[in-house]
C-alpha cells in the first residue's frame, strides 16, 4: 500500500514540493480545502482517506476539539518540530523518511508523533543525516 502524506496549510507550498521531489506521495491542504476550513474538517477527511497528516502546529495536542478529531477519525498525525525555514524542515523530513516509514509500520492510528531534525553536529558531518520520530500521544 502506497502511503499518502497530507500537508497542513501551515506548511505552505515548498514543503510538499520538496517531499514530492523526494519520492513521497503528497496531498496539499490547499488542493482539497478552503483556507479557512477548520482543522476538524481536514482531520476527518484525512482519517477517512487513511492519509498521514503532517503539521507544524505543535499546539494541536492541547486543543481538545482537535485532539478529539485526531482520535475519533483515527488520524496518523506527524508534527514537524523545529524553528527553521520550511524548506529546511522539509529536507530534514525527507532525510528521515525511512525512520518515519518504519515508525508507521509499527504504530496503528490514531496517534500524534513528533518528527525531529537531526542534531546540528550530525548534519555538519552528513547533510542527509536522518532525524528521529517519537510517539507523543496515543
Amino acid at each position: 500500500m502506497k502511503r499518502v502524506f497530507f500537508t497542513d496549510r501551515d506548511l505552505g507550498k515548498r514543503f510538499p514540493e520538496i517531499l514530492r521531489a523526494a519520492g513521497l506521495a503528497v496531498e496539499r491542504h490547499a488542493d482539497h480545502f478552503a483556507a479557512d476550513s477548520s482543522d476538524e474538517t481536514w482531520l476527518e477527511a484525512v482519517g477517512r482517506r487513511g492519509w498521514i497528516a503532517i503539521t507544524h502546529d505543535g499546539r494541536i495536542r492541547y486543543k481538545p476539539n482537535e485532539l478529539a478529531a485526531v482520535m475519533q477519525h483515527r488520524v496518523a498525525l506527524l508534527v514537524v518540530i523545529g524553528k527553521a525555514p520550511y524548506p529546511q524542515l522539509a529536507h530534514a523530513f525527507a532525510a528521515t523518511r525511512e525512520r518515519i516509514l518504519a515508525f508507521l509500520d509499527r504504530h496503528e492510528p490514531p496517534f500524534i508523533a513528533k518528527v525531529y531534525r537531526p542534531p546540528a553536529g550530525e548534519t555538519a558531518i552528513d547533510s542527509d543525516a536522518p532525524g528521529s520520530v517519537v510517539l507523543w500521544h496515543r
